[in-house]
């Protein structure tokens, strides 16, 4: 089992979107390292505008400083910044876990994934027909009534308004962005996707989509929104505990 593990969030968010789960993970066995990534507003880089590479970079760095290798543990839109990570030092890396993530196909967007089930259900687009822009589109908010109903409906009303007031602006070209990996390298990692049953952002059909067209993973299930590391911190960090110490892909 590794000692140590990088959770990385996902757009609008930051490293606090992990606290609940930091304490569960401790008493697992592990160290836990949460981290900011650039251009989400904290941190010395939080005002940058980031890309892809900046995210993949911004973990490396945290990579090269732990011993041994390391899980990965990635929400939402950070999934695509773990396989990047993944395809980068897979040799650093004992497996990843997608929490409701986006384990996406190499070189595929999640909106280009996400079209076709659009057709169908309008509601695969998640958050994004809620986005606020900037004048150059460069960078979107999500407005808190849209977060609250979206990302943390499944939440107690106080700490859902606390989570929604939290999120920060989100640099387009990060979430825009589309992983390019390989089968020799991020294809040989361990993976585990958390699926989000009642996920209303990044909905079950298109985690079942990834699942497909990147198969191979482990899956487990919790009924939770989005964001199971806020609403169900404990049964997460058993999920996560039981992938990380066993062998089994």
């Amino acid at each position: 089992m590794p000692e140590h593990l990088i959770l990385i969030h996902g757009a609008w968010a930051g490293a606090w979107v992990w606290e609940r789960l930091l304490a569960p993970l401790r008493a697992a066995g592990f160290q836990p390292h949460a981290v900011d990534l650039p251009g989400n507003g904290h941190g010395p880089r939080g005002e940058l505008d980031a890309g892809l590479d900046d995210y993949e970079n911004s973990v490396l760095e945290t990579l090269a400083a732990l011993p041994g290798r390391v899980g990965l543990v990635a929400h939402s839109g950070g999934g695509v910044t773990a396989t990047r990570v993944a395809e980068r030092a897979p040799q650093r890396i004992a497996g990843v876990a997608y929490v409701a993530g986006m384990m996406l196909p190499s070189g595929m967007g999640f909106a280009e994934l996400t079209a076709p089930l659009k057709t169908a259900d309008p509601d695969a687009a998640g958050i994004v027909p809620h986005l606020q822009w900037d004048a150059e589109r460069r960078a979107s908010r999500v407005p808190p009534e849209a977060a609250r109903a979206i990302f943390f409906q499944d939440l107690p009303d106080a700490v859902a308004e606390q989570a929604a007031r939290r999120l920060t602006a989100q640099p387009e070209k990060a979430r825009a962005a589309a992983p390019r990996w390989s089968t020799e390298r991020f294809g040989r990692v361990r993976r585990l996707y958390v699926e989000a049953l009642r996920d209303r952002s990044v909905v079950p059909a298109a985690q079942r989509r990834m699942q497909a067209l990147v198969p191979g993973a482990r899956v487990v299930s919790l009924d939770t929104g989005h964001a199971p590391q806020v609403s169900a911190p404990d049964d997460l960090a058993a999920n996560l505990t039981d992938f990380f110490a066993s062998s089994r892909p």
